[in-house]
């Protein structure tokens, strides 16, 4: 069921150059609404359903699950699960984040997941008056949204290096809402400098939003964009947990933003969203974030993963697209539909990921385990003829 817009956003939204047939999409896409935009066509999600039985390296999960420090502490929560909130979880979950990512914990907002803060910002800041400009191929998410709302959206190339093209978005739309980069890009993996991002944050309209999705940052061992949020009103960073914390299941985003930006999504009845969180995730997640030794350690072993299926597709002349710091990496198959690929690997149990409508002959590959990986490198071998 969609939840009530208040009068006064319904003005805002009609000085922004919504109609009221969009207000209701608005409506039915937050709140109690907010699964109405994934029932749609425009709402499908990314990843197809898995296929019991098969290697499933198709929808950018982690290979396993939780750090076995983190699940012990979502695993008191259970037996706590008579208590709304135990002891404070909450404001746990934002310390322990603002320590390791130097921000103001008031700058710290969880999310179940980072979807519906994506789809809120696009709602807040765009407009059918004002779009929202994005790389192209990446995640696909706010175009549906936009698609949605009827707000207008520019896609622009990537570099020759396959980073984001950030003053070629710029001057696509130099009057946009939102500009949207997502790095480490799904579905390349690949990287755009900060140095970029700032960029873009520096030239862009002063009342427009950056947002900048690092849902695999964690997996890069580098510099990031998270301190853009700590000094600045119009960048917006996104996080999850779903990636190299292996807690897809579990539902815990985040964002980072200053409170005056929030302020404006949460009209929207953000609070109500915000306020329902799993503790078992926030807990699981507090801890999470503390295990500098954790994360390399994983880190370095999806990289030997990943490294290990790249060159073994080089060795037999398949064309990888370069560059990928994520759990995931594109593979060309030159002549080869993608689509085809995608249907005789899982013919051989392997169940890889699809192509973007700009490249129709490239899949993306999720990387799982080392024993995942050498499957998938089998598999390539009993299908591939060049």
């Amino acid at each position: 069921m969609a939840t009530q817009l208040e009068p006064a956003m319904e003005q805002e939204l009609i000085g922004r150059g919504y109609s009221r047939r969009q207000m209701a999409k608005v409506a039915a896409l937050l709140g109690a609404g907010a699964a109405a935009i994934r029932i749609t066509g425009a709402g499908a999600q990314q990843a197809a359903k898995a296929v019991a039985g098969a290697v499933r390296i198709g929808a950018n999960e982690c290979w396993t699950g939780p750090f076995p420090v983190a699940a012990e502490a979502a695993f008191k929560l259970v037996q706590e699960g008579n208590r709304y909130e135990p002891d404070n979880e909450h404001q746990k979950l934002f310390d322990a984040v603002a320590s390791v990512e130097g921000i103001p914990a008031d700058r710290v907002v969880a999310w179940p997941g980072s979807s519906d803060p994506l789809s809120r910002v696009a709602i807040a800041y765009a407009s059918p008056t004002r779009g929202i400009v994005t790389a192209d191929p990446t995640y696909e998410a706010i175009w549906r949204t936009a698609a949605w709302l009827g707000a207008p959206v520019k896609k622009v190339p990537l570099t020759k290096d396959y980073a984001h093209d950030v003053k070629a978005m710029l001057a696509a739309d130099p009057n946009a809402g939102v500009y949207y980069i997502c790095s480490p890009n799904n579905p390349t993996g690949t990287v755009t400098p900060v140095a970029d991002i700032e960029w873009l944050a520096n030239n862009k309209p002063k009342d427009s939003i950056l947002v900048v999705d690092e849902a695999y940052i964690h997996w890069v061992d580098g510099p990031n964009a998270a301190k853009l949020a700590a000094t600045r009103d119009d960048v917006l960073i996104l996080r999850t947990f779903s990636k190299l914390f292996g807690m897809a299941g579990m539902r815990l985003g985040l964002t980072f933003a200053s409170p005056t930006l929030m302020e404006k999504m949460m009209r929207y009845d953000g609070g109500q969203v915000t306020g329902m969180l799993p503790m078992t995730a926030v807990a699981c997640g507090t801890v999470s974030v503390a295990q500098a030794d954790l994360i390399k350690a994983r880190r370095a072993e999806m990289n030997a993963a990943r490294e290990k299926s790249v060159s073994h597709l080089k060795t037999k002349g398949i064309k990888v697209i370069p560059g990928s710091q994520a759990n995931m990496f594109m593979v060309d198959w030159g002549k080869k539909s993608a689509k085809d690929m995608q249907a005789a690997l899982l013919a051989a149990n392997v169940q890889i990921g699809r192509n973007w409508p700009i490249w129709p002959n490239v899949s993306r590959v999720s990387v799982g385990s080392m024993a995942e990986m050498e499957a998938f490198n089998a598999a390539v071998d009993k299908v591939w003829k060049a």
